[in-house]
């Protein structure tokens, strides 16, 4: 008998696996804070003997080398991938040994990047699972365009022939275990956060990859791909030299004084706290980005990158999840951090800033949007979504559309004197992109709501 166990990073939208027997076991692309994985296997009191990569991962910072250097696993990584480490190198139908009757068999699928690598879990000769890396996702595949451009057609169809060859040669009831695809960046089509478990013949009959010729799929898989978060530019590169390993210790405590220098100097000072206590107060010129949604994503993905960070958090539990998921993405250590609430965090003789919120029913001027399109100078609605959600979801007439990781650089499109109503598809992201005109001295109005419920809009 054999066991899987999922060690989920769910703000970033992945998985990695713990799978072994009885007394052996090993770990296909870890997340980079180990002790999760160190803790599951002493529960299932199993000895790490390898850790796997399917690929030189893109959108987040590895935790296999440290884990292996830890564990004193042997670390397999794709022959073809370009690091610069020490490795066992594996390729297509080299076969590794985990426990009695239980094996591993590499198979190469390219197509998220030249060298993936899918392993088989084979019990008895049979394979009983399939972890499928970046490849073949629940429902769609993962991004071909993440390497090179030039590359991204050729690796587009390269994932339309690795995905027909899963579901070729493994058997239909062959459980299938991505590590991408739960909400992650790294699909190239829509993935739910909660997606599975399936099976190589449930995906055979819905995925993407295997219901379409090989020309329509990659056709549409390529118009369809959205924007890459900006940070993932430096994921690839540090995998590829080996990551250091994770410091967790909290960082050097900031009081008032220090907070107002850092920002006055252009730091950022970011307030984790829920988006409705941020609203209520805050320190003039602190970005909210709250903790424990995703976090890591929307921080790597605006902050200019190598930029020093403070973080503000309403508890120290909240302040150390919230440099667990930093890590993850290569934010490795907060410049300063404090705990608490405005109150401690603004200097004496000041008071924290506010700004309203709202729904789509508050919004000024619904029948015709006069104020929407800012013609009288007096509000001014903002789209924060992304290209994609705009023409797929439709639009609010006269809104200025400027998608959340592009307002930082697009600042000056935002009229001045004008009360800048903000919103999003949920109000996460309406929320950050408020703070991030507050902090500049705009009058915003946070849209906390779900734009279903937007009354007046141009649906596709």
């Amino acid at each position: 008998m054999f066991f899987v166990d999922t060690v989920d990073v769910p703000g970033l939208g992945n998985r990695g696996y713990l799978a072994g027997g009885t007394a052996r076991a090993v770990v296909i692309d870890p997340p980079r804070d180990v002790d999760r994985v160190l803790t599951a296997a002493a529960l299932r009191g199993v000895r790490i003997s390898h850790v796997l990569e399917t690929h030189v991962h893109n959108d987040y910072v590895s935790g296999g080398r440290e884990l292996a250097r830890i564990t004193g696993a042997v670390y397999v990584v794709p022959a073809a991938a370009p690091v610069a480490y020490d490795r066992l190198p594996v390729s297509d139908g080299d076969r590794l040994d985990i426990d009695e009757g239980l094996a591993l068999r590499a198979m190469a699928t390219p197509g998220h990047t030249p060298h993936h690598t899918s392993y088989v879990l084979e019990e008895a000769g049979r394979a009983a699972a399939v972890f499928t890396g970046g490849s073949l996702l629940i429902g769609t595949v993962g991004r071909p365009d993440l390497v090179e451009p030039r590359l991204t057609e050729r690796l587009a169809r390269a994932q339309h022939a690795s995905a027909h060859r899963l579901a070729a040669e493994l058997p239909a009831d062959t459980a299938v275990l991505p590590t991408h695809g739960f909400g992650s960046f790294c699909a190239s089509g829509p993935s739910s956060p909660d997606a599975g478990p399936t099976t190589i013949g449930e995906q055979a009959a819905v995925n993407a990859a295997l219901v379409k010729d090989a020309d329509t799929f990659v056709a549409e898989l390529l118009s369809g791909l959205d924007d890459i978060p900006a940070y993932y530019a430096h994921m690839g590169p540090l995998n590829s030299v080996g990551p250091a390993p994770v410091d967790l210790t909290p960082p050097p405590v900031a009081d008032s004084e220090e907070i107002a220098a850092r920002l006055a100097a252009g730091e950022w000072v970011v307030d984790l706290r829920g988006r409705v206590a941020f609203a209520e107060g805050h320190v003039a010129g602190s970005f909210n980005i709250e903790a424990g949604g995703q976090l890591a994503s929307y921080l790597a993905w605006l902050i200019p990158w190598g930029k020093p960070v403070t973080l503000l958090a309403e508890s120290p539990g909240q302040l150390a999840e919230a440099q667990r998921e930093l890590v993850r993405v290569g934010i490795d250590r907060p410049a300063a951090a404090a705990t608490g609430g405005p109150g401690d965090w603004v200097r004496a003789g000041e008071r924290p800033e506010t700004y309203r919120r709202a729904v789509f029913a508050d919004l000024p001027g619904l029948t015709g949007l006069p104020e929407a399109g800012g013609t009288d100078g007096t509000a001014r609605v903002l789209d924060v979504r992304r290209d994609s959600e705009r023409s797929s979801a439709g639009h609010i007439p006269g809104s200025l559309h400027i998608p959340l990781h592009r307002l930082r650089s697009r600042m000056g499109e935002i009229p001045t004197g004008a009360t800048v109503w903000v919103h999003c598809a949920g109000g996460m992201r309406a929320a950050i992109a408020a703070s991030m005109l507050a902090a500049v001295g705009h009058d915003v109005v946070a849209i906390d709501d779900s734009f279903a419920n937007a009354p007046i809009s141009n649906r596709c």
